[in-house]
């Protein structure tokens, strides 16, 4: 593992799902940046000539995640993949984690000798009754994640764990997706589990405490959320549905990376 920041990787290829893409980072021209663009930034900002792929698409199950970019991504040679799935496996309501667990399994066999160094992670997740439902599915995809971290080498970026990314305020109004910060913070963990100085040492720590909303306004809030994205996503599960249908990934060759903007901090 790199121990300074002297350049070390020349090209970086994501894999994975709506976390991966970048949802819900919006930018003025309404795509989205993401955790892997903003690090991609930092490293190409070191390395002259660094190359980004990025194959995730959001609503990817990891069956999908393995037959149409796992392949793609190992062929690309790249120096880093990233590798995040299984997540929206388990918040379906029939979650077959035997085949979950051979499926990541799978893609690790087959990305971890393309690259130099795999990244695999134990996902964030918002406090609430979702994450309550679902935490025992979430964790024993994490603990497979580990094992497989620890026989093929890959490192792990343990998000799961971190308080600071259970705070509600970190996430979109469809309690699905990180805000820009939340991204922010994942990139930051990324570098430094590659072995970079910290740029964020305290991207862990909890935002300062404030008064919680009303009981008004949590309500409005709880309203605007099953108009706006519960009832929708019930309405793809029902009839079959992905958000990512037909959607290409948004980087999906192995190019020179030019947005070399600094590295803000969009708080």
């Amino acid at each position: 593992m790199q121990t300074n920041a002297s350049p070390t990787y020349t090209s970086l290829v994501a894999v994975g799902d709506s976390f991966t893409e970048g949802m819900s980072d919006l930018l003025p021209d309404g795509t989205y940046r993401g955790w892997a663009d903003l690090l991609a930034a930092r490293m190409a900002a070191r390395t002259p000539g660094f190359c980004y792929a990025n194959l995730a698409v959001r609503g990817k199950l990891i069956g999908q995640i393995v037959d149409e970019q796992v392949d793609v991504a190992a062929a690309m040679g790249a120096d880093v993949i990233t590798l995040v799935g299984g997540l929206n496996d388990t918040l379906r309501p029939k979650c077959d984690m035997g085949r979950v667990r051979a499926l990541l399994e799978e893609a690790v066999e087959r990305l971890a000798p393309a690259c130099k160094q795999l990244v695999l992670m134990r996902s964030p997740g918002r406090q609430g009754p979702v994450l309550e439902r679902f935490r025992p599915r979430m964790e024993e995809l994490f603990t497979c994640v580990d094992e497989l971290a620890a026989r093929h080498g890959a490192v792990v970026v343990d998000l799961y764990g971190a308080a600071s990314l259970s705070d509600p305020r970190l996430w979109d109004v469809d309690r699905l997706h990180l805000t820009a910060d939340g991204h922010r913070r994942i990139a930051e963990a990324v570098w430094q589990a590659l072995g970079y100085e910290p740029e964020d040492p305290d991207w862990r720590v909890p935002m300062p405490a404030t008064l919680p909303p009303g009981w008004v306004t949590r309500r409005v809030a709880d309203v605007r959320f099953a108009r706006q994205h519960l009832l929708p996503w019930i309405g793809r599960r029902l009839t079959g549905r992905s958000s990512g249908d037909g959607r290409p990934p948004k980087r999906p060759e192995l190019l020179p990376y030019p947005e070399l903007l600094p590295y803000e901090d969009p708080a």
